[in-house]
């Protein structure tokens, strides 16, 4: 048996063996089969069974409940979709309106679900602070970000200007220069959210075999090592593993992201830092940190990992030293008081990302096939919203779900937009990466020229603008 509470923190604190279900075995003939039993899988076996109890539903999943990023991520559970902006700003004022109080709502749709299933996840609502934190750049990057929020609409409601003092009141970092604040996000410890709806899918009458990696799928069937699954529905929920599925590779594209953790720290370290309340923080660079204060008063904090040549999924997280010492870097920039405190745990998970940022939710009728991913990195809401959204379409439900912008309709896969051939992937991504690299290191050293702050900047943003 391997360790599998190794995976990450979250498996680490489970309070239950983790013990695989049974593999499926000889055929099987049911109504609609999922591949993975990670959120995305599971919210769309636990809506579909909610509006229609008489389908027969069977997931078969690679290793068990939670082994993928479902298990692994920072616990951000937030209202919203990447790239959501874009999505909706050609959209008239009120359908924008619905579409963003759709996604707020997101946060309060599973706490309803935690209630009903009994699913204890560590949930708390207390939102986000973005803050300006490392360097003077970061705050006039936060105040545009949010002057383009309140021009689609939004209000201090959802999204608020915080100064200095009004961000030290919740969290208290180095060298604060402001930070936006927005309700629209709860924490959860990732591994329990998942476990316990894999349990409450169960229970509804859902069929889960664990241990038991689809070695090949097309419509209407879905084979394994040791068995078959046939259906009128085929949903791979596989996200950032989308490359072990030809030929979702071409349209989600795995990259990583990876995390540390302290040790517990004691109630006079939490003074001199806040989140009392459970708030999530990110800090503004392009480094993407994120972070959030555990139940057991630990600091998770994680950033921005990397993409492998050809779009290889990374199978080993034991972090080395140089990945570990990033972010004790970062994390030691904002609290300089936890740069010698010791770090228990390092891990990281695999992720899909599509092609311009675009998450995505489709169904192609004639194929049986109903597909959402693409959440980079944003995947522990976005895939409560995939798997509401997927339930409409394979019960031929229009409903406010299936008529966003990010939902595509009926029709082949091929209207995905696919990523470059390598080795243009592999080349571009490293190029972008090493410009934002850069453009932190000249930005968080006070001495830099000002002509030498202002190329990286231009830069940084040119790179990022490709991605889009």
């Amino acid at each position: 048996m391997q360790n599998w509470r190794s995976i990450s923190l979250w498996m680490d604190l489970l309070d239950e063996d983790i013990t695989p279900r049974p593999a499926l075995a000889g055929t099987l003939e049911v109504d609609v089969a999922i591949i993975g039993a990670g959120y995305t899988g599971l919210w769309t076996a636990y809506y579909l069974k909610r509006q229609a109890p008489e389908l027969k539903i069977a997931i078969v999943e690679a290793q068990f409940a939670g082994f993928g990023a479902s298990g692994r991520n920072g616990g951000w559970l937030m209202g919203n979709l990447l790239g959501e902006d874009r999505a909706l700003a050609p959209l008239p004022a009120d359908v924008r309106k619905a579409s963003f109080d759709l996604l707020h709502g997101i946060p309060d749709e599973v706490a309803e679900v935690l209630a009903r299933e009994g699913i204890d996840c560590h949930y708390r609502k207390a939102g986000i602070l973005y803050c300006a934190a490392r360097y003077p750049e970061q705050e006039k990057r936060l105040r545009d970000q949010l002057a383009d929020l309140h021009a689609e609409g939004l209000t201090d409601a959802d999204y608020r200007w915080l100064s200095p003092s009004e961000l030290n009141g919740q969290l208290r970092v180095a060298n604060p220069y402001g930070g936006i604040h927005t309700p629209h996000c709860a924490t959860i410890q990732p591994a329990k959210l998942v476990r316990g709806l894999a349990r409450a899918v169960e229970n509804l009458g859902v069929q889960l075999f664990e241990q038991s990696p689809a070695t090949h799928w097309q419509p209407g069937l879905v084979r394994t090592a040791q068995g078959e699954i046939k259906a009128h529905w085929v949903v791979p929920a596989v996200e950032g593993y989308a490359a072990s599925l030809p030929p979702l590779g071409k349209y989600q594209l795995p990259v990583q992201s990876l995390l540390i953790a302290t040790e517990p720290l004691s109630d006079a370290q939490w003074a001199e830092i806040g989140l009392e309340h459970g708030q999530a923080f990110s800090e503004s660079s392009r480094q993407v940190t994120y972070a959030q204060r555990t139940a057991d008063n630990r600091l998770a904090f994680g950033a921005r990992g990397g993409y492998r040549f050809g779009g290889r999924l990374r199978e080993d997280f034991q972090l080395n030293d140089e990945e570990i010492e990033l972010r004790r870097y970062l994390l030691g920039e904002l609290f300089p008081q936890l740069r010698n405190v010791r770090v228990t745990h390092s891990w990281g998970g695999n992720l899909g990302m599509a092609r311009r940022f675009r998450p995505h939710m489709l169904v192609d009728r004639r194929n049986g096939l109903a597909l959402s991913g693409g959440y980079g990195g944003e995947g522990v809401g976005a895939s409560n919203l995939g798997g509401r959204t997927l339930a409409d379409l394979i019960l031929g439900k229009e409903t406010l779900l299936t008529r966003q912008p990010w939902v595509l309709g009926d029709g082949p896969l091929e209207r995905l937009a696919g990523w470059e051939p390598e080795p243009c992937r592999w080349l571009g991504y490293n190029a972008i990466i090493r410009s934002f690299v850069h453009e932190d290191r000249v930005l968080a050293n006070p001495h830099s020229a000002p002509w030498r702050r202002s190329m990286a900047l231009k830069l940084a943003g040119l790179m990022e603008s490709l991605m889009r």
